[in-house]
């Protein structure tokens, strides 16, 4: 579909919502309002990705591009971009299969941060298992309260979930007692995790 006629579509989808809110509602209807404004966003996903495809056939780059939306050009890339697989030519599927990415990231995390590294490491794939010893994790946890002190729990935002490459990566926020940090969970074509690291939140 084209940009003209996905924005009309946008345009008319926000005006039965916008006339919807203004009406008098009972309880049943705010179940409506719900699935009316998917609708709207899933619409306005799809225009946007037009306009920054649209944007990109112009000629402007990625840091334009994610100064514009408030992120870094990596991220706008991430988000927008159409990667070509090196090994094969083709565009590399972004495509997302892992349904239980984010519960499966916070509960690893959890287990991390709490000690519970046998359940942790279940999850583990061979070379992290390996690599992923108990004096790393310390090491690594003191290097993050050295910066930001005693980890207060989650963030209030959701966990970000996107595939990069062969991989399902999830970032899951962190709240320390000086800063917030962020959890990046990196699952493997068999679902086992192939990374795990803590990162400043502006890291792409």
């Amino acid at each position: 579909m084209s940009l003209a006629s996905l924005s009309a579509l946008l345009a008319e989808q926000a005006s039965v919502l916008a006339e919807a809110v203004g009406s008098p509602l009972a309880a049943p209807a705010y179940l409506d309002l719900v699935r009316r404004s998917q609708d709207v966003d899933d619409l306005a996903e799809q225009v946007l990705k037009l306009c920054v495809q649209q944007c990109r056939d112009a000629g402007h780059t990625w840091q334009e591009i994610g100064d514009l939306l408030g992120v870094t050009r990596q991220a706008a890339f991430q988000r927008f971009g159409k990667p070509i697989d090196p090994r094969t030519g083709e565009p590399m599927d972004k495509t997302v299969r892992m349904a239980d990415a984010a519960e499966r990231a916070v509960r690893i995390v959890t287990d991390v941060l709490d000690g519970r590294m046998e359940q942790a490491r279940q999850s583990f794939n061979a070379q992290v298992l390996e690599a992923f010893t108990d004096e790393v994790r310390g090491s690594g946890l003191a290097t993050v309260a050295g910066l930001v002190g005693a980890f207060e729990g989650f963030g209030e935002e959701e966990p970000f979930v996107r595939r990069i490459g062969d991989h399902t990566v999830v970032d899951v926020p962190l709240r320390y007692e000086a800063g917030d940090m962020k959890a990046r969970v990196a699952f493997d074509t068999d679902e086992k995790v192939a990374g795990l690291f803590i990162l400043a939140p502006e890291t792409p």
